[in-house]
């Protein structure tokens, strides 16, 4: 396949030489960040972590660093403001010291005990350029939607969007995109798609793509950066060996406005990728399914919410209801 050009910004880095740099960004986090940092600071792989601070509470970020001190060296970036995602990766990578390895993984994840190790000894039996993902798990070990997943296309979104696939869900054409439900071996294996919660590859496999494409703000740029990866010469995999725990929905951010930069990350991601393949009338047929599907979903958690606040109403009287009502414009606000 043919390379994409290698950024040479995303190689003028300096500093100190460490196995792994962790790079962890957060927004608005709320505690978990605490546990996540605790569970990285211990890894004696880990030779320093970098916190990208895209927003949070006053004082979290710095108790949450407070309490991990004795461990691995932490640095905070911030001042930034909310740059999204992808670009707050590529900034923490920017800052990090001359590292063989990078570690990415989302705030309230938690790296089990030898987890760092037991990735490093894996990607030692790969050829380059590789990119390890973790096996993303539920607090009760069952494993995560998006954990591992197929290649993203228009027809796989169509199907999705459309639930198609309850017409015939065991052919080939109507195969899921999430793959989660399937059997689950013990042994590392190639997957078109891992997580962003959590992955791991050598610095210069990172570097050599550009790091992530900074036109997502939110959600997909995972998936685009596999891709690409992919393009480029590389191989994904998916290491069931590595259970990282990831609490879900701990950022204080409107579902509503995640799920609408969701759906306008994947219109960017098909328009980038498939628009030479896909006839441009299908591609129009998906992009009006996705909002579609957004738009039901939105009108369902609209309706519950409303009522809800009938509910409050009835059970506390006006003074209730004014409370709610204050309390839906300040996430409206977000």
């Amino acid at each position: 396949m043919d390379g994409e050009p290698i950024d040479n910004d995303m190689n003028d880095r300096g500093g100190h030489s460490v196995a792994v740099t962790a790079i962890v960004v957060s927004y608005f986090t709320g505690p978990l960040l605490t546990r996540s940092l605790a569970a990285l600071a211990t890894a004696p792989e880990i030779g320093e972590i970098i916190v990208v601070d895209n927003g949070n509470g006053p004082g979290a970020v710095a108790r949450a660093v407070s309490e991990n001190e004795g461990g691995a060296p932490i640095r905070v970036i911030t001042g930034h403001g909310n740059i999204g995602f992808a670009a707050a990766c590529n900034l923490g990578a920017r800052a990090a010291g001359a590292a063989a390895f990078f570690l990415f993984i989302n705030p309230d994840a938690i790296m089990p005990t030898g987890g760092v190790k037991q990735l490093i000894a894996d990607g030692e039996a790969l050829a380059r350029p590789w990119m390890q993902g973790a096996k993303i798990i539920d607090v009760d070990g069952a494993e995560q939607q998006g954990s591992r997943r197929a290649t993203l296309t228009p027809l796989r979104a169509f199907i999705e969007a459309t639930k198609l696939y309850k017409l015939a869900p065991r052919h080939p054409y109507f195969r899921r995109f999430n793959l989660h439900q399937e059997d689950c071996s013990g042994e590392v294996r190639a997957a078109p798609t891992i997580s962003g919660a959590c992955f791991f590859l050598p610095c210069e496999d990172y570097d050599a793509i550009g790091g992530m494409d900074e036109r997502y703000f939110l959600h997909v740029e995972d998936i685009d950066f596999c891709l690409r990866f992919a393009k480029a010469g590389g191989r994904v995999y998916f290491n069931p060996r590595v259970p990282v725990v990831h609490y879900k929905s701990s950022s204080r951010v409107s579902p509503l406005r995640v799920e609408a930069r969701k759906t306008a990350s994947m219109i960017r991601y098909f328009g980038t990728h498939f628009s030479e393949p896909y006839p441009a009338p299908f591609l129009w047929l998906v992009y009006g399914a996705l909002w579609l599907a957004f738009g039901l979903m939105a009108t369902k958690r609209i309706a519950a919410f409303g009522v809800a606040l009938i509910g409050v109403g009835a059970r506390r009287g006006s003074a209730g209801l004014r409370r709610v009502r204050a309390m839906a414009a300040r996430r409206s606000s977000r």
